[in-house]
This record gives structure tokens, sequence and C-alpha cells, in this order.
């Protein structure tokens, strides 16, 4: 049974001010006479997070607030007390970027195939008909070419997860599997051939998305047990090296993952842009630069 509203208290929390931190105001609260304790956004967001707007999983509960469990403790504080509780929950308070939210990940990787999609405010036909399809977002701090040639964007392979992409500082930005054929075919290595040929015929059932994401989850699960070999690893490791003319194979860039400079992305070098803004590129052959992006306001390259 609902609790009438008459009055309430908003309570900000953080991870100096948790949800068991809230417990023992609650007497305090039912005293003042408030019927409802207004709490700040609870769900998981960015580490560090001082306002919990820039949520990064709908799913749980931040564990710096102290998890479902404590959320369990406070309500049942607020129930003893007869007080009722609001949640401040705003669909579009996202944090994109980085590389912790797996919905913002899951559209740049298959555009408005995503079941996340309609989750963004996202215009996929937008007036300008050569951004139909496509996310731009302003993630550079250079224009696209100086940020390529600085060797800022790397292209990498997650050897967890069997997925390239390309790291640009904290940024995340999946390359699109049916593209992998590209990355695998790059230095020209026979027994990558058949990875490759499975990974290019993704793009031939794109519109029944099951059979694309359940085609991609095989093709990547084999990329995960061909890396788990020295020999595989080696393989990959050469195929991303041919993208960076100026790379060693062999040269690991960070633990679990290989990267490489995408600079040969445009098949030589990169042509300057004025335009700043990011570009998350689902195919190697075909970078692109960047336009306006709100927080969850973007637009897809696909």
């Amino acid at each position: 049974m609902s609790l009438p509203l008459t009055a309430t208290a908003r309570l900000q929390f953080h991870a100096g001010f948790t949800l068991d931190d809230a417990v023992p105001l609650v007497p305090y609260f039912a005293r003042l006479g408030i019927s409802h304790l207004y709490a700040s956004p609870i769900l998981k967001a960015r580490p560090g997070s001082t306002h919990g707007y820039d949520i990064v999983d709908h799913g749980r509960i931040n564990p710096e607030l102290g998890g479902e469990a404590a959320l369990a403790r406070l309500v049942a504080a607020l129930k003893a007390a007869n007080l009722g509780l609001i949640l401040d929950i705003v669909p579009n308070h996202m944090g994109v970027g980085g590389a912790d939210n797996a919905w913002w990940l899951d559209v740049l990787e298959w555009g408005r195939q995503s079941p996340y999609a309609g989750f963004f405010d996202i215009d996929w036909e937008p007036p300008d008909r050569a951004l139909h399809n496509r996310m731009l977002a302003p993630f550079l701090g250079a224009p696209y070419g100086e940020a390529l040639a600085s060797g800022a964007l790397t292209l990498q392979f997650d050897t967890a997860t069997g997925q390239f992409f390309v790291q640009y500082y904290e940024h995340r930005f999946p390359i699109a599997p049916q593209h992998y054929t590209h990355v695998l075919r790059g230095g020209g290595d026979p027994a990558l051939e058949d990875l490759a040929q499975e990974f290019g015929r993704i793009g031939l059932h794109l519109r029944d998305r099951s059979a694309a994401r359940s085609a991609a989850a095989q093709g990547q699960q084999a990329l995960v047990e061909l890396a788990s070999t020295r020999a595989g690893a080696t393989r990959i490791e050469a195929a991303i090296a041919a993208f960076d003319p100026w790379r060693r194979p062999g040269a690991i860039a960070c633990t679990g993952c290989w990267s490489a400079s995408i600079t040969a992305w445009s098949g030589g070098a990169p042509r300057p842009t004025r335009s700043t803004g990011a570009a998350s590129s689902t195919s190697p052959r075909s970078p692109a630069s960047g336009s306006s992006c709100r927080r969850s306001s973007t637009r897809r390259m696909s």
C-alpha cells in the first residue's frame, strides 16, 4: 500500500555517504514529519561519481553505495518507521564513452541492430544522407587526421572476449564483427583466411539480428581459443601489426591486449580533416570523423 506523500527529504548518495549511512537518520526524518525519503540515483554509475547520473549499468545497485544488500537494509528501516522511498530515475541519464557501459558499447558495435539502440536518442537518418546509419560523436581532442597520425588511436584485440576495437585513451570503440575480415586479412596469413571468411559472411545476415549475433559470438569464441595459444596469439598480433608499419610483431602493448596504430586504415597516410569529432569506425578500411553528441544523444557509424 502506497503512503500519502506529504513531505520529502532528498539525500545525495555517493561513496562518502552510502545507503547504510542513511539508516540511522530515518528516525530523525520520521520525527520531522517526513513521509518519503527522496534518493539520488542509486544504480551503478561511473566509479567515483558524486551525483550518480552517469549510469553505466541499469541492472545493478551501485556497489559504491553498498549494493543491493545496503538498499535492503535502508528499505527495512524505512518500513519500520512507516516512511516511503522515492528513487530518482531518468532514463536518458547515462555515462557514455569510456569502456564500462555495455549498452553503449553494444550500440557502437551493432548500430541499429543493437537491442539497446532505442534506449539512446540517436538520429539514424539526419538531413545529411552521408550520415545515414552512422554515429558520429565528439570524442577526439584533435582533428581526426592528427589524432590518427599521433598514434592516439590504436587497434586492439581483447583476448577475453575475442573482440577487435579501437582505443582512444579511456574510450573504447568496438569494430563491427562483419569487418573483422579486413583485420584478419591484414597480414596476409592463409591460416586466418577461414575465420576471415566466416566474419565476412556476417554481413549477409544483418537483417536477421539473431543469426548475425550468433555467428559473431561463434567467431569471437574461435578467436579467444586461437589467442590462447602462443602461435595463435602471434598470428593475431601480426594481423594487427600490419596496420602499423612502425610496429614490430610480438610487442605486447598491454596485458591481455595487442595494440597497433591504425594509420593504415585509410589505405595510406591519414588525410587531415577539419572535424574534431571522434570516430568509431566499424571498418578498418573506412575511418570517419565525427559531429555532435549529447550525453546520450549520438549518431552511429555502421
